[in-house]
């Protein structure tokens, strides 16, 4: 068996390996050239709309992250208002713009809707008040009619509230965005 090595110093060099990669917030250092990022949301206020952060359980770990939104669930049995989702509106003076979608499905009646929404709110930092009332958009079908979600302000918090139909089994979920200035 014979070897054979040719050593280049010019030309088509061999792309350089990063040593580290600088996040948001904190830098993530390669183990044996390898970097492992997942994927996630968070209610952090970026404009962006997206951030990557250094995972503090291993220097290679990274965590790419979705901003200024909040998921949420629900299971619904009555026609109690049931709330599904609460954002704090934090410390700092200032007006938020608040939007998203609900999806419902009634398992009882195999039936379905879907609502979009806008709001608004401003916050002392203390205290929150909603600016006029939320805009909606409804597609239900028949048996879902008597189902309602609300955007609201209480206290220093955006919330929402779902309410289902009484005996029906209803699933709920909700996409809460925000932007947010001061």
């Amino acid at each position: 068996m014979s070897q054979f090595y040719v050593g280049l110093s010019s030309g088509n060099l061999p792309p350089t390996v990063p040593t580290s990669f600088v996040t948001d917030s904190g830098t993530i250092i390669p183990a044996a050239n390898i970097v492992n990022l997942v994927g996630g949301e968070t209610n952090v206020n970026n404009d962006n709309g997206i951030r990557v952060i250094a995972n503090l359980t291993g220097s290679n770990n990274g965590v790419v992250q979705l901003t200024n939104r909040i998921t949420g669930t629900v299971t619904t049995v009555d026609a109690t208002p049931t709330t599904m989702i609460i954002v704090g509106l934090g410390a700092t003076p200032g007006t938020y713009l608040a939007f998203g979608d609900l999806t419902a499905y009634n398992v009882t009646d195999s039936a379905g809707a879907s609502y979009t929404f806008e709001g608004a709110a401003v916050t002392t930092g203390a205290a929150g008040t909603e600016i006029g009332q939320e805009v909606r958009n409804l597609f239900e079908q028949a048996a879902m009619a008597a189902t309602d979600f609300s955007f609201t302000v209480s206290g220093n918090n955006a919330v929402i509230t779902v309410t289902g139909i009484a005996g029906k089994t209803i699933d709920w979920s909700c996409l809460f965005n925000y932007r947010f200035v001061s």
